[in-house]
């Protein structure tokens, strides 16, 4: 099973990953899971909290 979302596979990225989520707003958790946020817009990347929550449907993606 491959690991993708812990420590060797997010070494490259800024601060390994670590910044403020745009849905919940906690600091300091990885973002490492692409959101898509509608149409023409960019997709941004979530805490795996918040993605698993606008999976469920029980948040929605914030207008950027």
């Amino acid at each position: 099973m491959s690991k993708a979302h812990r420590g060797k596979g997010i070494r490259d990225q800024v601060s390994r990953g670590r910044d403020e989520c745009p849905v919940c707003k906690r600091t300091g958790v990885k973002l490492l899971y692409e959101q898509d946020a509608g149409e023409g817009k960019p997709k941004i990347k979530v805490c795996k909290i918040c993605r698993a929550a606008i999976k469920h449907g029980k948040k929605a993606v914030p207008a950027v």
